[in-house]
């Protein structure tokens, strides 16, 4: 039983995995909060060239 508890102890595979999905989850917090507050910004350069792009009168 001891050996077992030994060789739980000193396994860290399973760190690695939580280790990367902190790192993805970080990545993600990171976009949102950016494209957040670029969100007006990118609203209105895209409506401009949707605007730029509609063809003039008849």
């Amino acid at each position: 039983m001891s050996k077992f508890v030994t060789r739980f102890l000193k396994d860290e595979s399973g760190a690695t995995a939580i280790e990367y999905g902190l790192i993805a989850a970080l990545v993600a917090v990171v976009l949102v909060t950016a494209l957040t507050a670029l969100g007006g910004q990118l609203s209105t350069t895209f409506n401009s060239v949707a605007d730029s792009l509609k063809p003039k009168g008849p």
